[in-house]
């Protein structure tokens, strides 16, 4: 299981993150989630207010990566994970109160990602070595 330090955590506090997904046929598909935050140490959160390619991906059992880079820094991270989704509960229910608060539509699920590894995106002779899990 990967492990989210202080610096992962402060770039994905910070940074667009996109998801990448692939369907059952193999088409691969990515896009941005703008609600990605952490969730503990060793998840990640989404909500999933489309409902699009990759929500429909997920739900037939796509893994996910994630990736996120500070390009002033020129550093960055991808999570490989298993995503659970969440349609109603305690979470889901603070996930929707917080889009509802702003002004967004109230979320068709919450991902959870269970973070398995954790790759560097550091520009240079490291990029894309394992660093975790």
């Amino acid at each position: 299981m990967g492990k989210l330090t202080e610096a992962m955590k402060a770039m994905i506090a910070s940074q667009q993150s996109f998801h990448a997904t692939i369907s059952k046929e193999g088409v691969p598909n990515i896009g941005p989630k703008r609600s990605t935050q952490v969730y503990d140490d060793n998840t990640l959160m989404f909500n999933e207010g489309t409902g699009g390619q990759t929500y429909k991906n997920i739900l037939d059992g796509s893994k996910v990566a994630t990736a996120m880079v500070d390009r002033e820094k020129m550093d960055g991270y991808r999570f490989l994970s298993k995503p659970e989704v969440l349609v109603s509960g305690k979470i889901y229910d603070k996930a929707a109160e917080f889009s509802l608060s702003k002004g967004m539509p109230k979320p068709k699920a919450v991902i959870l990602l269970h973070i398995e590894k954790v790759y560097t995106l550091k520009a240079g002779p490291e990029a894309g070595k394992l660093i975790d899990g």
